[in-house]
Formats: C-alpha cells, sequence, structure tokens
C-alpha cells in the first residue's frame, strides 16, 4: 500500500485554499463525463483544497478506468468492486478480476459494495451473495470496505455483522439515514461518509446525523458526478466541491472549515491505512 509523505499536488499548503486539505473519500472521476475536461477538472479540485481523494470502480469498465488514473496520479487513491444493482450480471471473471487486482499498491478498500433495493434488476438473493463473498475476499485482502446502501440497511447492518466485517471496518458512503443506525455502523468499525445531499433543503435527516456523528468517525465525500451540493444541484458535480459538503458538515459540527479539512483528512487517512507503512 502507498505511503505519501507529500500530501499536496503541488508546492506548499499555501497555494491551496489557504492551508485548508480537503480529501474527498468517493468520487468517479473514471466516468465518462469527466472525459472532455479531465486536466481541468483537476486543476479545479487543486484550487478548492482537495489534495487527495479516492476513485471507485463498480463495474469491469469503470474498474479498468480506475488503474491509469491512480497510476498518473501519486493523490489518487483507488477502489474497486462490484455495484449491487447489477449483482445479477457478476461472472466468476469479474470476481477474478477484482481479486487479482487487490494488490495493487494504489488499491486502499473493496467497493463499492452492498445492496440496493430501489431498483429491481438483481434479485435480492443474488445481492446478497455477491455482497458476502466480497466482504471475505477483503477481508482476506485486508482492505476497508466501501458500502453501498439504498433501502436495505437493516439487511446491509445484519449482513456485515454476520461476516464479521468489523475486522476490517470501512465506510458507509453517501450517508442518508438516521443517527441510530450510523450508531450502530460506528459500532461495526465504520465511518460515516456525507455528500452533497447534507447541503439540500430537504436532507434534515441527513443533517441532523452528521451533527450527531462523532468527530472521529466523520468523513466527506462528492460521489461525483452525482449529487452535486447547493448551490449546484442537478450539474455535474467534481471533486472541487467537496469543500461545499465541508463547509456544511462544519456549520452543523460548529467548527471552522479549516477545523473540519484537517479531522476528516486524518480520518480519511486512517480509514484507508494510507500511511500505515510510512
Amino acid at each position: 500500500m502507498r505511503a505519501d509523505p507529500a500530501f499536496l499536488l503541488h508546492g506548499d499548503s499555501e497555494q491551496l485554499g489557504g492551508g485548508t486539505m480537503l480529501f474527498d473519500t468517493h468520487t468517479h472521476i473514471n466516468d465518462e463525463a469527466f472525459d472532455a475536461d479531465f486536466p481541468d477538472m483537476l486543476n479545479r479540485a487543486e484550487e478548492a483544497g482537495v489534495t487527495q481523494m479516492v476513485v471507485v470502480g463498480v463495474d469491469r469498465p469503470t474498474i479498468e478506468r480506475v488503474f491509469p488514473i491512480i497510476d498518473q496520479h501519486k493523490y489518487i487513491y483507488g477502489a474497486i468492486g462490484w455495484n449491487p444493482e447489477d449483482a445479477i450480471d457478476m461472472t466468476e471473471d469479474d470476481f477474478q478480476l477484482i481479486q487479482r487486482n487487490l494488490t495493487h499498491p494504489g488499491i486502499v478498500a473493496l467497493g463499492e459494495i452492498g445492496l440496493d433495493y430501489h431498483w429491481d434488476k438483481s434479485p435480492k438473493s443474488v445481492q446478497h451473495e455477491v455482497f458476502r463473498r466480497q466482504i471475505r475476499l477483503a477481508k482476506k485482502a485486508g482492505l476497508p470496505l466501501i458500502i453501498h446502501n439504498r433501502e436495505a440497511t437493516e439487511d446491509t447492518w445484519r449482513i456485515l455483522k454476520e461476516e464479521h466485517a468489523e475486522s476490517i471496518g470501512g465506510v458507509m458512503h453517501c450517508y442518508s439515514d438516521n443517527w441510530d443506525w450510523a450508531q450502530k455502523f460506528i459500532d461495526l468499525n465504520f465511518y460515516i461518509s456525507f455528500g452533497g445531499p447534507v447541503t439540500f433543503k430537504n436532507a434534515q435527516l441527513q443533517r441532523d446525523t452528521a451533527a450527531m456523528v462523532p468527530l472521529d468517525r466523520l468523513l466527506i465525500e462528492t460521489d461525483c458526478p452525482f449529487l452535486s451540493p447547493q448551490p449546484f444541484r442537478g450539474k455535474r458535480n467534481e471533486p472541487a466541491r467537496v469543500r461545499l459538503v465541508a463547509e456544511k458538515v462544519a456549520e452543523l459540527k460548529g467548527l471552522s472549515l479549516e477545523e473540519m479539512a484537517k479531522i476528516t483528512t486524518e480520518n480519511a487517512r486512517r480509514c484507508f491505512r494510507i500511511h500505515e507503512n510510512g
């Protein structure tokens, strides 16, 4: 696993938002939505103070697009896994693709994986099987998990508990449930990550939960190109806008942006074990 003693894209922190150093823990910058302006998108992230990020692959095409990015950009880390919506399409070759690439030095997590009951493409039983197999694979590799949960909170928690996922922990990605469930996931050694929806006017539940999550279990993300925060809701999201998420969560916690950036960056590095060898 890579250990980066230098966290910045270029130069010192004064170039990056007056010393603010943000970690976007969940991006899909491997999405075709960024093909036309990839370098400019990274420059905007730098200007916003985003010094590290994770790019996530969720199926064969996006997994394959993770590796050129993390090989060319030292401050971008990778996560690979098979998303639950397409669980029914996962083949043994796909499973082997994930398994053999988990040893790549830039891969810091297995995900995003989990359950999604909003869509009916993949039967629950198939989702459960694919979820369990990938948890076991992550445990064998010693990597944390990135968890996708949509309208499946109880089953997500139950499977994580039954598979003893607390031994590796991970991230509850783009968390949208209540504080009671957040506590249960924290007890299973998971961090709670908030994205653009925490800024939405109708997202009081997320804000209430974010206000309750202990500072040492808090992460921020964009999930770009999706879920752009206010005032950009409905437009393509990008890593630079994780700053808006940080500002909102800092407000909820009564902290400065700089304090929130420091806390969530340290949490992300600890969660993904980026410096355990350095």
